[in-house]
């Protein structure tokens, strides 16, 4: 049996914040230009990402796909627990 986590993965918001901003800035976007292409008046949604407080939306990290040539996978950033087998 294993624990109650199933040992299924996690995003880890501050590696994946992380990520967004190093793919933003190879892509040669301003965090204005990912803030108005994903249809925000301001860039705060933006800065919030890249500071892992919070997660784009799902049609956000499509759009962010899109825009920096990756596949959603290569955005997001994992964490798997280890796994304990019980029983």
């Amino acid at each position: 049996m294993i624990t109650a986590n199933y040992g299924l993965p996690t995003v880890n918001m501050e590696k994946t914040g992380r990520r967004i901003k190093m793919l933003r800035e190879r892509a040669g976007y301003s965090v204005a230009d990912i803030g108005r292409e994903c249809g925000f008046t301001g860039a705060q949604a933006v800065y919030n990402w890249q500071k892992g407080i919070s997660l784009p939306t799902v049609d956000n990290l499509v759009r962010l796909s899109f825009l920096f040539h990756v596949r959603i996978e290569d955005i997001l950033v994992y964490d798997y627990p280890s796994v304990r087998m019980v029983g």
